[in-house]
Protein backbone atom coordinates (compact mmCIF):
# COMPACT_ATOMS: atom_id res chain seq x y z
CA UNK A 1 0.00 0.00 0.00
CA UNK A 2 1.61 3.52 -1.20
CA UNK A 3 2.04 5.84 2.26
CA UNK A 4 3.11 4.65 5.77
CA UNK A 5 1.09 2.15 7.08
CA UNK A 6 1.81 0.97 10.80
CA UNK A 7 -0.41 -2.35 10.09
CA UNK A 8 2.12 -3.44 7.40
CA UNK A 9 4.21 -6.94 7.69
CA UNK A 10 7.61 -7.70 7.71
CA UNK A 11 10.72 -5.44 7.79
CA UNK A 12 9.68 -1.17 7.59
CA UNK A 13 11.07 0.27 4.60
CA UNK A 14 13.09 3.28 4.70
CA UNK A 15 12.66 6.61 2.56
CA UNK A 16 15.73 5.72 0.96
CA UNK A 17 13.79 2.09 -0.41
CA UNK A 18 10.70 4.46 -1.42
CA UNK A 19 13.44 6.66 -3.28
CA UNK A 20 14.40 3.19 -5.06
CA UNK A 21 11.41 1.99 -5.73
CA UNK A 22 9.78 6.18 -6.84
CA UNK A 23 12.85 5.96 -9.70
CA UNK A 24 12.39 2.81 -11.19
CA UNK A 25 8.76 3.15 -11.38
CA UNK A 26 9.27 6.66 -13.11
CA UNK A 27 12.19 5.38 -15.30
CA UNK A 28 9.56 2.66 -16.72
CA UNK A 29 6.56 4.56 -16.92
CA UNK A 30 8.22 7.67 -18.93
CA UNK A 31 9.86 4.83 -21.58
CA UNK A 32 6.52 4.16 -22.26
CA UNK A 33 4.57 7.50 -22.61
CA UNK A 34 7.24 9.74 -24.22
CA UNK A 35 5.64 9.41 -27.64
CA UNK A 36 1.95 10.64 -25.93
CA UNK A 37 4.12 13.03 -24.08
CA UNK A 38 5.71 14.86 -27.43
CA UNK A 39 2.06 14.71 -28.90
CA UNK A 40 0.58 16.45 -26.16
CA UNK A 41 3.20 18.86 -25.72
CA UNK A 42 2.81 20.09 -29.80
CA UNK A 43 -0.58 20.63 -29.10
CA UNK A 44 -0.19 22.34 -25.91
CA UNK A 45 1.86 24.83 -28.25
CA UNK A 46 -0.15 25.54 -30.96
CA UNK A 47 -1.28 28.69 -32.04
CA UNK A 48 -4.74 28.99 -33.22
CA UNK A 49 -6.84 32.14 -33.88
CA UNK A 50 -10.73 32.08 -33.10
CA UNK A 51 -11.18 34.05 -36.20
CA UNK A 52 -10.35 30.98 -38.04
CA UNK A 53 -12.86 29.93 -39.83
CA UNK A 54 -10.93 26.46 -39.79
CA UNK A 55 -8.16 25.30 -37.18
CA UNK A 56 -5.18 26.57 -38.52
CA UNK A 57 -2.79 24.83 -36.82
CA UNK A 58 -0.40 22.30 -38.09
CA UNK A 59 -1.99 19.10 -35.85
CA UNK A 60 -5.49 19.10 -35.24
CA UNK A 61 -5.92 14.93 -34.30
CA UNK A 62 -4.28 12.71 -31.89
CA UNK A 63 -3.34 10.09 -35.22
CA UNK A 64 -3.06 13.44 -37.77
CA UNK A 65 -0.12 14.73 -35.25
CA UNK A 66 1.30 11.40 -34.58
CA UNK A 67 1.65 10.19 -39.16
CA UNK A 68 3.06 14.07 -39.44
CA UNK A 69 5.89 13.93 -36.52
CA UNK A 70 6.86 10.49 -38.35
CA UNK A 71 6.49 11.71 -42.05
CA UNK A 72 8.40 14.72 -41.21
CA UNK A 73 11.18 13.75 -38.41
CA UNK A 74 11.20 9.86 -38.22
CA UNK A 75 10.37 7.16 -35.32
CA UNK A 76 13.27 8.28 -33.21
CA UNK A 77 10.96 12.34 -32.61
CA UNK A 78 8.68 10.59 -30.51
CA UNK A 79 11.30 10.65 -27.85
CA UNK A 80 12.76 13.74 -28.32
CA UNK A 81 14.03 15.19 -25.29
CA UNK A 82 13.96 11.55 -23.79
CA UNK A 83 17.28 11.58 -21.99
CA UNK A 84 16.28 15.02 -19.43
CA UNK A 85 12.63 13.61 -19.80
CA UNK A 86 14.00 10.31 -18.06
CA UNK A 87 16.40 12.35 -15.41
CA UNK A 88 13.46 14.29 -14.95
CA UNK A 89 11.24 10.97 -14.32
CA UNK A 90 13.69 9.70 -11.98
CA UNK A 91 14.67 12.56 -10.31
CA UNK A 92 11.08 13.45 -9.50
CA UNK A 93 9.66 10.15 -8.53
CA UNK A 94 12.84 9.48 -6.34
CA UNK A 95 11.89 12.78 -4.38
CA UNK A 96 8.14 12.77 -4.87
CA UNK A 97 7.34 9.12 -3.33
CA UNK A 98 10.46 9.24 -0.75
CA UNK A 99 9.15 12.94 0.55
CA UNK A 100 4.96 11.08 0.49
CA UNK A 101 6.18 8.05 2.87
CA UNK A 102 8.06 10.49 5.50
CA UNK A 103 4.84 12.59 5.52
CA UNK A 104 2.29 10.10 6.38
CA UNK A 105 4.96 8.76 8.85
CA UNK A 106 4.98 11.75 10.25
CA UNK A 107 1.43 11.74 10.19
CA UNK A 108 1.13 9.08 11.77
CA UNK A 109 3.59 9.64 14.46
CA UNK A 110 2.93 13.37 15.15
CA UNK A 111 -0.94 13.52 14.40
CA UNK A 112 -3.70 11.51 15.53
CA UNK A 113 -5.04 11.46 12.15
CA UNK A 114 -5.13 7.77 10.30
CA UNK A 115 -2.01 7.88 7.52
CA UNK A 116 -4.24 5.71 5.56
CA UNK A 117 -6.85 7.98 4.90
CA UNK A 118 -7.78 9.52 1.66
CA UNK A 119 -7.57 13.26 3.18
CA UNK A 120 -3.79 12.86 4.50
CA UNK A 121 -3.23 11.11 0.93
CA UNK A 122 -4.39 14.06 -0.56
CA UNK A 123 -2.18 16.99 1.91
CA UNK A 124 0.64 14.77 1.77
CA UNK A 125 1.21 14.19 -2.01
CA UNK A 126 0.51 17.41 -3.22
CA UNK A 127 3.41 18.87 -0.95
CA UNK A 128 5.34 16.09 -2.07
CA UNK A 129 5.15 16.87 -5.48
CA UNK A 130 5.88 20.73 -4.78
CA UNK A 131 8.40 19.31 -3.17
CA UNK A 132 9.71 17.18 -6.52
CA UNK A 133 8.85 19.99 -8.78
CA UNK A 134 10.95 22.44 -7.53
CA UNK A 135 13.83 20.02 -7.54
CA UNK A 136 13.32 19.00 -10.47
CA UNK A 137 12.01 22.23 -12.51
CA UNK A 138 15.03 22.58 -14.46
CA UNK A 139 15.21 18.70 -15.74
CA UNK A 140 11.10 20.01 -17.17
CA UNK A 141 12.03 22.90 -18.74
CA UNK A 142 15.02 20.90 -20.80
CA UNK A 143 12.52 18.27 -21.76
CA UNK A 144 9.60 20.66 -22.92
CA UNK A 145 12.17 22.89 -25.37
CA UNK A 146 14.04 19.00 -26.73
CA UNK A 147 10.25 17.66 -27.46
CA UNK A 148 8.93 21.19 -28.99
CA UNK A 149 11.94 21.67 -31.54
CA UNK A 150 11.36 20.51 -34.75
CA UNK A 151 14.33 20.33 -37.60
CA UNK A 152 16.97 21.11 -38.01
CA UNK A 153 17.31 20.88 -34.42
CA UNK A 154 18.02 24.42 -32.03
CA UNK A 155 20.01 22.14 -29.81
CA UNK A 156 22.22 19.15 -30.79
CA UNK A 157 22.04 17.10 -27.09
CA UNK A 158 21.45 17.71 -23.42
CA UNK A 159 24.71 19.70 -22.90
CA UNK A 160 24.26 21.67 -25.89
CA UNK A 161 20.87 22.64 -24.93
CA UNK A 162 21.87 23.55 -21.05
CA UNK A 163 25.12 25.99 -21.95
CA UNK A 164 22.76 27.39 -25.23
CA UNK A 165 19.95 28.30 -22.46
CA UNK A 166 22.12 29.34 -19.40
CA UNK A 167 24.03 31.77 -21.81
CA UNK A 168 21.71 33.22 -23.86
CA UNK A 169 19.00 33.59 -21.56
CA UNK A 170 20.46 33.11 -17.58
CA UNK A 171 20.39 30.93 -15.09
CA UNK A 172 15.89 31.58 -14.21
CA UNK A 173 15.28 30.56 -17.73
CA UNK A 174 15.17 27.11 -16.20
CA UNK A 175 12.43 27.42 -13.60
CA UNK A 176 10.45 29.25 -16.44
CA UNK A 177 6.90 28.62 -15.96
CA UNK A 178 6.79 26.95 -11.88
CA UNK A 179 4.28 29.45 -10.83
CA UNK A 180 1.69 27.75 -13.06
CA UNK A 181 3.50 24.43 -11.98
CA UNK A 182 3.46 25.01 -8.70
CA UNK A 183 -0.12 25.98 -8.83
CA UNK A 184 -1.39 23.00 -10.82
CA UNK A 185 1.13 20.40 -8.81
CA UNK A 186 -0.39 20.11 -5.84
CA UNK A 187 -4.05 19.48 -6.54
CA UNK A 188 -2.93 17.48 -9.50
CA UNK A 189 -0.81 15.41 -7.41
CA UNK A 190 -2.80 15.24 -4.18
CA UNK A 191 -6.19 14.36 -6.18
CA UNK A 192 -3.65 11.45 -7.65
CA UNK A 193 -3.04 10.20 -4.21
CA UNK A 194 -6.72 10.97 -2.91
CA UNK A 195 -8.67 9.17 -5.88
CA UNK A 196 -6.08 6.04 -5.94
CA UNK A 197 -6.78 5.53 -1.84
CA UNK A 198 -10.52 5.79 -2.64
CA UNK A 199 -10.12 3.82 -5.66
CA UNK A 200 -8.05 0.84 -3.82
CA UNK A 201 -10.38 0.83 -0.73
CA UNK A 202 -13.09 0.47 -3.36
CA UNK A 203 -11.65 -2.61 -5.05
CA UNK A 204 -10.73 -4.31 -2.30
CA UNK A 205 -11.09 -8.09 -3.06
CA UNK A 206 -12.60 -10.67 -0.58
CA UNK A 207 -10.53 -12.35 2.41
CA UNK A 208 -11.11 -15.24 0.81
CA UNK A 209 -9.71 -14.25 -2.87
CA UNK A 210 -5.87 -15.13 -4.42
CA UNK A 211 -3.70 -11.25 -4.51
CA UNK A 212 -2.89 -12.63 -7.77
CA UNK A 213 -5.20 -9.62 -9.30
CA UNK A 214 -3.18 -6.93 -6.88
CA UNK A 215 -0.99 -5.49 -9.52
CA UNK A 216 -3.38 -5.29 -12.09
CA UNK A 217 -5.87 -3.42 -9.31
CA UNK A 218 -3.15 -0.71 -8.90
CA UNK A 219 -2.68 -0.73 -12.07
CA UNK A 220 -6.62 0.18 -13.15
CA UNK A 221 -6.74 2.79 -9.88
CA UNK A 222 -3.78 4.31 -10.94
CA UNK A 223 -5.19 5.27 -14.52
CA UNK A 224 -8.66 6.03 -13.08
CA UNK A 225 -6.99 8.93 -10.64
CA UNK A 226 -4.55 10.04 -13.26
CA UNK A 227 -7.66 10.69 -15.61
CA UNK A 228 -9.93 12.49 -12.68
CA UNK A 229 -6.69 14.63 -11.94
CA UNK A 230 -5.49 15.71 -15.32
CA UNK A 231 -9.24 16.59 -16.26
CA UNK A 232 -9.45 19.14 -13.14
CA UNK A 233 -5.94 20.52 -13.51
CA UNK A 234 -4.92 21.14 -17.36
CA UNK A 235 -5.38 24.45 -17.99
CA UNK A 236 -2.44 25.07 -15.30
CA UNK A 237 -0.21 22.71 -17.16
CA UNK A 238 -0.95 23.89 -20.41
CA UNK A 239 0.50 27.51 -19.32
CA UNK A 240 3.14 25.95 -18.06
CA UNK A 241 4.24 24.32 -21.41
CA UNK A 242 3.49 27.92 -23.06
CA UNK A 243 5.98 29.85 -20.53
CA UNK A 244 8.51 27.22 -20.95
CA UNK A 245 9.29 27.53 -24.33
CA UNK A 246 9.57 31.60 -23.87
CA UNK A 247 12.48 32.79 -25.98
CA UNK A 248 12.68 29.65 -27.88
CA UNK A 249 10.47 30.85 -30.60
CA UNK A 250 12.92 30.26 -33.42
CA UNK A 251 13.09 26.93 -33.37
CA UNK A 252 9.11 26.80 -33.69
CA UNK A 253 8.47 29.03 -36.57
CA UNK A 254 7.52 26.51 -38.95
CA UNK A 255 4.94 24.62 -36.99
CA UNK A 256 2.67 28.17 -37.14
CA UNK A 257 2.36 31.40 -34.87
CA UNK A 258 4.44 32.04 -32.35
CA UNK A 259 3.73 33.97 -29.37
CA UNK A 260 5.59 35.95 -26.40
CA UNK A 261 4.70 36.29 -22.72
CA UNK A 262 5.34 38.64 -19.87
CA UNK A 263 4.37 36.23 -17.76
CA UNK A 264 1.80 33.87 -16.28
CA UNK A 265 -0.68 36.71 -16.26
CA UNK A 266 -0.34 38.28 -19.39
CA UNK A 267 -0.26 34.19 -21.10
CA UNK A 268 -3.58 33.74 -19.67
CA UNK A 269 -4.49 36.94 -21.16
CA UNK A 270 -3.56 36.58 -24.67
CA UNK A 271 -4.84 32.45 -24.65
CA UNK A 272 -8.15 33.35 -23.60
CA UNK A 273 -8.44 36.74 -26.21
CA UNK A 274 -6.72 34.79 -28.79
CA UNK A 275 -8.10 31.02 -28.15
CA UNK A 276 -10.57 31.63 -26.24
CA UNK A 277 -11.80 28.75 -23.47
CA UNK A 278 -11.04 25.73 -25.89
CA UNK A 279 -7.38 27.18 -25.81
CA UNK A 280 -6.80 25.85 -22.35
CA UNK A 281 -7.54 22.90 -23.14
CA UNK A 282 -5.25 21.78 -26.15
CA UNK A 283 -4.12 18.23 -26.19
CA UNK A 284 -6.52 17.45 -23.81
CA UNK A 285 -7.48 13.95 -25.92
CA UNK A 286 -3.57 12.53 -25.94
CA UNK A 287 -2.91 14.01 -22.46
CA UNK A 288 -5.33 11.78 -21.17
CA UNK A 289 -4.62 8.87 -22.57
CA UNK A 290 -0.58 9.79 -21.26
CA UNK A 291 -2.14 10.73 -18.06
CA UNK A 292 -4.17 7.31 -17.86
CA UNK A 293 -1.07 4.82 -18.47
CA UNK A 294 1.34 7.13 -16.80
CA UNK A 295 -0.02 7.67 -13.32
CA UNK A 296 -1.29 4.04 -13.92
CA UNK A 297 2.09 2.38 -14.19
CA UNK A 298 3.48 4.28 -11.97
CA UNK A 299 1.29 3.03 -9.16
CA UNK A 300 1.96 -0.42 -10.58
CA UNK A 301 5.37 -0.18 -10.96
CA UNK A 302 6.00 2.01 -7.52
CA UNK A 303 4.16 -0.45 -5.49
CA UNK A 304 5.92 -3.68 -7.43
CA UNK A 305 9.32 -2.75 -6.60
CA UNK A 306 8.58 -1.91 -3.29
CA UNK A 307 6.77 -5.34 -2.81
CA UNK A 308 10.35 -6.52 -4.31
CA UNK A 309 12.40 -4.52 -1.56
CA UNK A 310 10.02 -5.62 1.16
CA UNK A 311 10.85 -9.60 0.66
CA UNK A 312 14.13 -9.03 -0.13
CA UNK A 313 14.52 -7.41 3.37
CA UNK A 314 12.73 -9.78 4.62
CA UNK A 315 14.70 -12.92 3.20
CA UNK A 316 17.64 -11.00 4.79
CA UNK A 317 16.24 -11.32 8.28
CA UNK A 318 14.47 -14.47 8.01
CA UNK A 319 11.59 -15.35 6.35
CA UNK A 320 9.37 -15.75 9.36
CA UNK A 321 10.54 -12.32 11.20
CA UNK A 322 12.85 -14.31 13.78
CA UNK A 323 15.70 -12.24 13.64
CA UNK A 324 13.50 -8.77 14.12
CA UNK A 325 11.46 -10.55 17.43
CA UNK A 326 15.07 -11.74 18.76
CA UNK A 327 15.90 -8.36 18.32
CA UNK A 328 12.87 -6.89 20.17
CA UNK A 329 11.32 -4.49 17.28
Amino acid sequence: MVGYDPRAQGVPLSAQDAALAGSAAGMVTRALISPLDVIKIRFQLQIESLSSARPGGKYWGLFQAARCIHAEEGLAAFWKGHVPAQLLSICYGAVQFATFECLTKVVHEMTSFDSQTSGVHFLCGGLAACSATVVCQPLDTLRTRFAAQGEPKLYRNLTHGVRTMWRSEGALTFYRGLSPTLVAVFPYAGLQFFFYNVFKKMLVPPPSAEKSGENLRSLVCGSGAGMISKSITYPFDLLKKRLQVGGFEEARVHFGQVRHYQGLVDCIAQITKEEGMRGFFKGLSPSLIKAALSTGFTFFSYELFLKMLQDLKDAQTGNDGFTKRLLGR
